[in-house]
């Protein structure tokens, strides 16, 4: 009785550490979007500051066209994610069920696609993206993007198909439910758990992504959010700490609304599952 007692109060205490550890980070980053450059700069080390400084935000939205870039990152990381979504669904549905060389071929597939790293890939996509006149574009970039994430996309939600028992869908077909009944009836609930995350893997990395932006954009009026932000380091190596720290927070904002707006379908898609389970 008395290890029960102990034991309650520890794991609480473990579960705010846990939360800290996590959170530290972002609550140094608002720390520092509001601090001055002199005391950023300083060698005093304090989490709160001297003065607070939310001059940073506006410089950040009055520089180098912020809002302007976000809404491209939203646009791309939106559309990117919904092709992934589109593209990834029916084919781990199929890879999930099919058994032989067809799906040895497709796992294979997404295993060497992701061998290969970003530095060898970029040209080749690079030269066809000009060759069909998408290289300097949102659209070329949200193509970019979904190539990129769709095997991954495709192995979590495989994964997800695989753990749904083909009994339920046999007992379905024998009730006398066709083929799509079965899966808006019985499957897309079940699955719908791993589509909320592979959507939110699939948008966070379309949003923080940098690498390729940089090298298929070269038009300001396309930059992305990261590719903006990289701008307040300038010529000489001197960066605008208080600045960029704003607009770091400013770029948080968006993944955490994704992130609250699929909470709910990720906890009803688990509680459906439970239930038809």
């Amino acid at each position: 009785m008395t290890m029960r007692v102990l034991l309650r109060p520890a794991q609480y205490l473990a579960l705010a550490a846990y939360i800290l550890f996590l959170g530290f980070p972002l609550l140094w980053l608002v720390s520092a979007s509001v601090k001055s450059s002199g005391e950023l700069n300083s060698l005093t080390v304090s989490l709160l500051p001297d003065q607070w400084h939310w001059s940073n935000y506006s410089e950040a939205l009055d520089r180098q066209g912020l809002i302007h870039s976000a809404g491209n990152s939203l646009i791309v990381a939106l559309v990117s994610t919904a092709l992934v979504i589109v593209i990834a669904l029916p084919a781990s549905y199929v890879l999930a069920r099919l058994r032989g060389k067809v799906r040895a071929a497709g796992v294979g597939w997404i295993l060497t696609s992701q061998v290969f790293p970003v530095v060898l890939v970029i040209l080749p996509l690079f030269l066809i993206l000009r060759t069909i006149g998408l290289s300097d574009s949102l659209a070329g970039l949200t193509l970019v993007h979904t190539t990129y994430t769709l095997p991954f996309a495709l192995w979590m939600l495989q994964g997800y198909v695989t753990a749904i028992p083909v009994d339920l869908e046999e007992a379905g077909a024998m009730d006398g439910a066709g083929r799509w009944t079965v899966l808006r009836r019985i499957v897309f609930p079940l699955l719908m758990p791993g589509i909320v995350a592979t959507a939110m893997f699939s948008f966070v990395s379309s949003w923080n992504e940098f690498f390729f932006a940089l090298v298929l954009l070269q038009s300001p009026e396309n930059y992305t959010l990261p590719i903006t932000l990289n701008m307040f380091i300038g010529g000489e190596g001197k960066v605008a700490l208080g600045p960029l720290a704003a607009g770091a927070v400013l770029a948080a904002i968006p993944s955490i609304v994704f992130f609250t707006l699929l909470r709910r379908r990720l906890t009803s898609g688990l509680m459906a599952g439970a239930v038809k389970g």
